[in-house]
């Protein structure tokens, strides 16, 4: 007979504590264990994410989200992918898009064919063969329908959601599927004598014990590490941004089906548009800009008036030592930062909730599972962190001392290995499932000016004729598919406009 656990706590709200406790009310059903959420609303959450990327979806498949409702609740837009600008250069612009580029022929993923032709001066630029790109040049959208082979067939998106909104939403689903939420603020917290935690002493003086803790409380880590003292792994000298500018402004006609990324002289600006306003930050780094510089630049780049005082946050990007230790678990910011330049702080998030099923423990914690789980989460921080640095490393700006550090920086040796062999031949590899597929990989590495030397040797079966007519017909059924697409704006007021049922 397992020794079940028969209370949780998940300590904090926001969208890490309100996506778990979601999730983890809607799997229980409150028959299981006890759920409680302790949060305060005098405690401020970082809201710094807004948007999403697709794997978003098995998230809501999880908890049953009806979708045109959510976006209605949360004043969500749709997301097909992200625009960088000036990343490679001043001037420079691409598509990291959600989906498809091409089609693969013959098991040889197209980009290979592509790069090809287009050294021969023999194919049109990339965002002609991919659907999400072409939409987003042309602001447009629809979901996928059954259309047989056609690439309308299989959409990948994301959404823009207003984060705060989201949590409320959260909040009331996982209340209404059992779990209890108090009211407070920590005071003291209470370990067993094998270093377990024993419960929580709030301001008001009311005790909450538990056998499972899932530390939800940010930045701060209240249990990982104020009690645990789990230790935290740096990383801001490959990440050297640990500052960000944040304000919404009004919305400037309408919502673009993407996030843009903007680089400055020492970061980026994001620009997430939401139905009802448009989500903007300046992230920088404070070794090469102050505070006001960075705000005074962020300002002068909004599309509307400003609609709130501009609000600093900071952060050390890098993650804890253990995300899990003892009876504990962190979960969002408490388990670890990754800015927000490929929108996979949420992604984090679930993924860390998912793995936590996998892996949920009965009373008595098995040591063996808990090492594999923080193998597991230690792999998906440490891919996703190559993959932000990829942007800021390879590039050809040296118009300030920012760039020329990120140009020039020793980076991980993984990193440093995709990025030689795919100036050599072209290949990208995929390992143990991890985040960013190879698609994803050759979209940045092409755009941020990387072209390699070659391609995949079996290209050469076709010839050179044989090839242009393939290109040529790939490029045409994703022109006619995007003409069939209706505006964003015009599909989001058919099915999930805010303020209308």
């Amino acid at each position: 007979m397992i020794n079940k656990i028969k209370k949780i706590i998940i300590l904090g709200g926001g969208s890490a504590g309100w996506m778990t406790a979601a999730a983890v009310g809607k799997v229980l059903k409150n028959r299981y264990c006890e759920i409680q959420l302790i949060e305060s609303d005098e405690i401020g959450t970082v809201g710094v994410g807004e948007a999403t990327i697709p794997q978003i979806m098995l998230y809501n498949d999880l908890i049953g989200l009806d979708e045109n409702e959510f976006m209605r609740r949360t004043q969500a837009t749709f997301k097909l992918g992200i625009e960088f600008v000036n990343w490679s250069e001043i001037g420079s612009r691409y598509y990291h898009a959600f989906g498809d580029v091409g089609k693969n022929m013959e098991g040889i993923q197209f980009y290979h064919y592509w790069l090809k032709m287009r050294a021969l001066g023999k194919a049109a630029p990339l965002d002609e063969y991919t659907l999400s790109s072409l939409a987003c040049n042309e602001r447009r959208f629809m979901r996928s329908i059954d259309a047989g082979h056609s690439p309308l067939s299989n959409i990948a998106y994301a959404f823009h959601f207003d984060a705060g909104l989201f949590a409320l939403y959260l909040r009331e689903l996982a209340q209404g599927w059992g779990v209890q939420r108090t009211e407070g603020k920590v005071a003291q917290v209470y370990q067993h004598d094998n270093g377990f935690i024993k419960g929580v002493q709030l301001a008001d003086g009311s005790m909450h014990e538990a056998d499972f803790f899932i530390d939800c409380s940010g930045f701060h880590g209240v249990l990982i590490e104020q009690a645990l003292q789990t230790g935290y792994d740096d990383w801001s000298h490959w990440l050297p941004c640990d500052r960000a500018i944040a304000v919404p402004c009004e919305s400037a006609g309408e919502p673009w089906p993407f996030t843009r990324a903007t680089a400055h002289s020492a970061g980026w600006q994001w620009r997430i548009p939401l139905q009802h306003r448009i989500g903007n930050g300046h992230v920088f780094s404070s070794k090469f800009m102050s505070s006001d510089e960075a705000t005074s630049i962020l300002l002068q780049n909004l599309d509307g008036a400003a609609l709130a005082e501009p609000r600093e946050l900071r952060f050390v990007t890098g993650k804890r030592k253990k995300f899990w230790k003892n009876n504990v678990l962190a979960v969002g910011l408490s388990g670890g930062f990754m800015e927000p330049l490929e929108s996979t702080s949420l992604h984090l998030i679930q993924a860390t909730i998912a793995k936590m099923f996998s892996f949920f423990p009965q009373q008595g914690f098995s040591q063996a599972d808990i090492d594999e789980f923080n193998r597991q989460m230690d792999f998906d921080y440490e891919r996703i962190r190559d993959f932000l640095i990829l942007h800021y490393h390879a590039t050809q700006r040296n118009d300030s001392p920012f760039w020329q550090y990120c140009r020039t920086m020793a980076v991980p040796a993984e990193l440093t290995q995709k990025l030689q062999q795919f100036r050599a031949s072209g290949r990208i590899f995929r390992h143990n499932n991890e985040m960013f597929s190879d698609l994803s990989w050759f979209e940045v590495m092409y755009g941020q000016g990387i072209v390699p030397d070659g391609y995949h040797p079996l290209v050469d079966m076709f010839s050179e004729q044989e090839l242009q007519g393939r290109l040529d017909s790939i490029r045409q059924v994703i022109r006619k598919s995007v003409d069939y697409m209706p505006s964003h704006q015009q599909f989001i007021n058919e099915h999930c406009k805010a303020g209308r049922n």
